[in-house]
């Protein structure tokens, strides 16, 4: 895949502004902080949910939040997603009719910033669930750290915002950040369905903690192998490990724990050859992960 890739856009206006305060001392301070807005979500004529969002990629953001949801099949024909940005809403249009009215009256909050929400079981569909023996060389892993550590993002502006990047081999395909993991992923899931990208070969970077929600979810997207630089909830590690998924946090320097599907793992790196990461690349509470 030689297509450039689709990265954060720092410099867009709509997605911060600056504020202006005093500092410790007293003294005036400027920073420029993240912008987060409403988009409902529908599917056809019915009304599913409100995220809070930086407001970027709402169609993959919806179109992924509904695949992700099982509220979407890979095999349902989107017509069209309509994008109204003055009333902050999102609708994605299917050929067929959608019923999602069982899934709606069962609803979890789940865990992270911005909270989200998992309608219906939330380990629905991963019963027989088998993931792609790809294998994944650990030389990828550092130098897809370097490359999303030195991205000019948003993170970098603001703070207060995740990074999920699609991967394959040592290329970023897409990154995407939101004010929550969960919504970085949908946007991730959605970009991927609308471009045909298959799953079998990547691999899911976030900055974010690896949580049942964010293991759940690569694992219906099809993707092997997921990758953070946070740490990991008991659930996640034991869901990783039910489904098959290569499960690896902590993942800063030359370090990182593999907790679940070890099998893929092709140790081809020389240790001694990766640098220590900078400190000021590091993210806030990386050191207590």
């Amino acid at each position: 895949m030689t297509s450039a890739p689709l990265l954060p856009n720092p410099t867009d206006p709509r997605l911060s502004r600056t504020v202006e305060g005093v500092d410790e001392a007293g003294q005036p301070k400027s920073i420029s902080v993240i912008e987060e807005r409403p988009l409902t979500i529908y599917l056809n004529s019915q009304e599913i949910v409100t995220a809070m969002t930086i407001g970027d990629h709402p169609e993959y953001l919806a179109l992924g939040f509904l695949l992700n949801q099982g509220m979407l099949k890979e095999t349902d024909q989107v017509t069209k997603i309509d994008f109204d940005e003055e009333l902050e809403v999102a609708v994605v249009r299917t050929a067929g009719v959608t019923d999602v009215e069982t899934k709606l009256k069962k609803k979890t909050r789940t865990s992270g910033c911005a909270v989200g929400t998992v309608f219906g079981d939330m380990m629905a569909g991963l019963d027989g669930l088998s993931l792609p023996d790809t294998p994944v060389h650990t030389s990828t892993f550092y130098d897809l750290s370097y490359q999303i550590n030195h991205t000019p993002s948003l993170y970098m502006e603001t703070g207060a915002i995740h990074g999920t990047a699609l991967c394959q081999g040592r290329q970023i395909l897409a990154y995407m950040e939101d004010v929550g993991r969960h919504n970085a992923v949908d946007k991730i899931a959605g970009w991927m369905h609308l471009n045909g990208i298959p799953a079998a070969d990547k691999v899911l970077y976030t900055t974010g903690r690896l949580t049942s929600e964010m293991v759940i979810k690569t694992a219906l997207m099809g993707i092997p192998t997921l990758i953070s630089r946070s740490g990991f909830t008991a659930w996640g590690v034991d869901i990783a490990r039910q489904v098959g998924l290569t499960l690896i946090g902590r993942m800063r320097g030359r370090k990182f724990t593999c907790l679940g599907g070890q099998h893929r793992l092709v140790f081809d790196q020389d240790l001694s050859q990766v640098p220590d990461e900078d400190k000021k690349l590091r993210r806030k509470g990386a050191q207590h992960d």
